[in-house]
């Protein structure tokens, strides 16, 4: 299974896991831009174990298409027995390079249940569980974290330590609090902070969305590789344009037709595994990416919203180039 690389001379750019995003089709598009490892979406550990293996949904979860860069496979959970068992049961799948624990996501459906941020509340718990998948897994495991749950309690570097004392291999900071949500700024002095107090890599994620917040990222923090999320949403390229940046080479916006021909080939991979019905349901919101800030895109957005078949959309996305040719 291939491994993550480590060079200081090319840090390592990370697809960031986002639910409903980043499945095989999606993490495809942007491993053939640049990105040099990606997560899946966000697994429950007690679901994945109790679910009848055939079901479905988590055998969409824990795919890995042929030819994937380095994956790994994202557990959430805030018990450390299930969490244990997981990791234990998908490291040994062979598909993934290693196994990482949901401490960061702010979602109250996933946080009311005590699992994702809200682990960072209870650091004896968050310690067990890295524990718990650590001493259970074949493969590396890492933390995905933020800086903490608000203002009062930003204990992202007290939880960086104890990752690093039970073994965790890398850590990954978003650099907001769990209270912030989205909103504000990622503060990458705070990440800097978590760089400082442990010898295991630091992945800066939050706002890194062009070459000029990368470089800034990775100068102000120190950390050793970059993770991109919601600049990637209909725009795999943002890899492209990054490691450009950081070799000091310039680099080339696609024109329209390239953004179309790259949403063809995103329902293409979706219609290979899902129904059609399904496919296209899921790939609506994709396409509305794909067209964002085109002329005449809310009108064709629109349209796809309630389109019943992929020839449907087919005719709108060509109605859509022919006009930005007039």
């Amino acid at each position: 299974m291939k491994e993550i690389s480590w060079r200081r001379e090319k840090p390592p750019l990370f697809l960031a896991p986002m639910a409903g995003i980043t499945d095989w089709a999606f993490r495809l598009l942007c491993q053939e831009q640049g990105c040099d490892a990606a997560t899946t979406e966000m697994i429950s550990a007690q679901g994945f174990l109790t679910a009848k293996k055939q079901k479905n949904t988590y055998q969409l979860l824990v795919r890995r298409a042929p030819f994937e860069k380095p994956l790994l496979v994202q557990l959430f959970g805030c018990d450390p027995q299930w969490m244990g068992e997981a990791a234990h049961v998908l490291s040994r799948m062979g598909r993934y390079a290693g196994i990482d624990i949901n401490m960061g996501c702010p979602a109250k459906k996933v946080t009311g249940s005590g699992s994702g941020s809200r682990l960072m509340l209870d650091e004896g718990l968050a310690g067990r569980i890295i524990s718990a998948c650590v001493q259970n897994s074949l493969l590396p495991v890492s933390v995905k974290m933020r800086l903490g749950w608000d203002e009062e309690h930003e204990n992202a570097v007290s939880i960086a330590r104890i990752a690093e004392q039970e073994g965790a291999a890398f850590l990954t900071v978003h650099g907001r609090t769990t209270k912030q949500q989205y909103s504000g700024k990622a503060d990458y002095e705070k990440i800097a902070a978590v760089c400082r107090a442990v010898r295991i890599p630091v992945v800066a994620n939050g706002d890194v969305c062009d070459g000029e917040s990368a470089l800034r990222a990775l100068n102000v923090t120190g950390c050793r590789g970059l993770a991109i999320g919601r600049a990637a949403l209909g725009d795999p390229w943002v890899f492209a344009r990054i490691r450009a940046a950081l070799n000091g080479e310039a680099s080339v916006q696609p024109d329209l037709h390239e953004h179309l021909q790259t949403a063809r080939r995103h329902a293409a991979y979706m219609r290979a595994g899902h129904d059609e019905r399904t496919a296209l349901l899921e790939m609506r919101k994709f396409f509305a990416w794909y067209i964002k800030g085109v002329y005449g895109a809310a009108e064709i957005r629109a349209k796809i919203t309630t389109a019943g078949t992929f020839d449907e959309v087919e005719r709108l996305l060509t109605e859509l180039e022919e006009k930005n040719k007039a």
